[in-house]
């Protein structure tokens, strides 16, 4: 049995001239279920309540107010459902909507319990539909883009696999719009990813869609550094899903790495919110970074903002570049006195624990 989390975008869902939104989604959906007919578990993570919401409410570009946005989300998000349920049914399925905000990952437990109620709906035989909840999020607590939601759905199931359906063929060198000499990748491992991420500072984007190119490298990074091998499809196509789901090597695929974080680590990597700021020396970044060792006192240069115990923080070396994320065993003003020599050091004070710290 094959667990799978398919995301699909704004762009594919909103349809063109020779399809609507109706037809995208039943197609969608006969190809989901020909993959769960031999035993395979999956789910859906979906974009598009905001492009129907506009459809719905006659609006021809997306909002840029909030309120507009999320009240239009709300709209969009009723039919969005009712498109899946009413073809789903038919096919003999039961769906659960999920929606999701930032605030629903930031701690373990709640994070668990996410991946608690995915892997129960599963064992249902039920398919979760998952999207950002964009009605209520204000920006601080929205992913932005679902492409980095789908990767930790992925990461909170133990996916074997996440396709990315998007607007384009497969990666490529640069962006094939504006520039000839643009060439595909078809295979990426983690170090090649880590280039091109870095590299790609141009995204993909369209007025409907929030994510890019870039945003799909952040999920491949996300998912392969939890063991989830990724890949990135072309849904304009809609043979394309079919043949994935038979294996085939469309589109460009990015492989996991050899040694996972784990689940756990993945969370504190790239879930959870940070409260502060913790600013290491040279030294102390040497320890955690190549010999894994806690964040101690002794190592700390800098506090920034104010938290307690048990909460989540940065920790960045002295030029602010991020190393890693931690929670702390300290709160911000004992460090901050300690700091200020007001209280006595024990050099060996744990700040962060190392199993409740992730390199990123």
């Amino acid at each position: 049995m094959k667990t799978w989390v398919v995301k699909i975008g704004t762009s594919i869902l909103r349809g063109n001239e020779d399809q609507s939104t109706e037809q995208v989604i039943e197609s969608l959906c006969e190809s989901l279920t020909s993959f769960i007919f031999k035993g395979n578990k999956v789910i859906l993570v979906t974009s598009g309540a905001v492009g129907l919401g506009c459809k719905k409410l006659n609006l021809n570009t997306r909002p840029k107010e909030l309120s507009t946005l999320q009240a239009v989300a709300a709209v969009g998000q009723v039919n969005l459902m009712t498109l899946y349920e009413k073809k789903m049914k038919k096919l003999g399925h039961d769906i659960a909507q999920i929606l999701i905000t930032k605030t629903d990952f930031d701690s373990r437990e709640s994070f668990n319990n996410a991946s608690k109620t995915f892997k129960k709906l599963i064992d249902l035989n039920v398919i979760p539909i998952v999207n950002e909840n964009d009605s209520i999020a204000n920006e601080e607590l929205k992913y932005g883009d679902n492409d980095t939601l789908s990767a930790l759905v992925a990461l909170a199931i133990n996916a074997n696999k996440l396709i990315l359906l998007t607007d384009i063929e497969n990666l490529y060198s640069k962006d094939p719009r504006n520039n000839e000499d643009a060439h595909p990748i078809k295979e990426v491992n983690i170090n090649e990813l880590k280039f091109l991420k870095d590299k790609n500072n141009k995204n993909y984007n369209n007025e409907w869609g929030t994510g890019g190119i870039t945003t799909k490298l952040i999920a491949a990074e996300i998912a392969t550094k939890g063991g989830v091998e990724v890949q990135l499809a072309d849904g304009r196509n809609q043979k394309n899903l079919i043949n994935i789901f038979k294996d085939k090597k469309i589109g460009t695929i990015f492989h996991p790495v050899d040694k996972p974080v784990g689940n756990k680590k993945s969370w504190l990597s790239h879930a959870i919110k940070t409260v502060g700021q913790i600013t290491l020396d040279e030294g102390a970044c040497l320890a955690i970074e190549q010999k894994g060792a806690s964040l101690l006192v002794v190592g700390v240069k800098e506090v920034e903002g104010d938290f307690t115990v048990n909460q989540a923080v940065r920790i960045v070396n002295t030029n602010k570049k991020e190393v890693a994320k931690g929670i702390t065993s300290m709160s911000s003003d004992s460090l901050k006195r300690i700091l200020n020599n007001k209280e006595k050091i024990n050099s060996s004070m744990i700040v962060v624990h190392r199993d409740v710290l992730a390199l990123t």
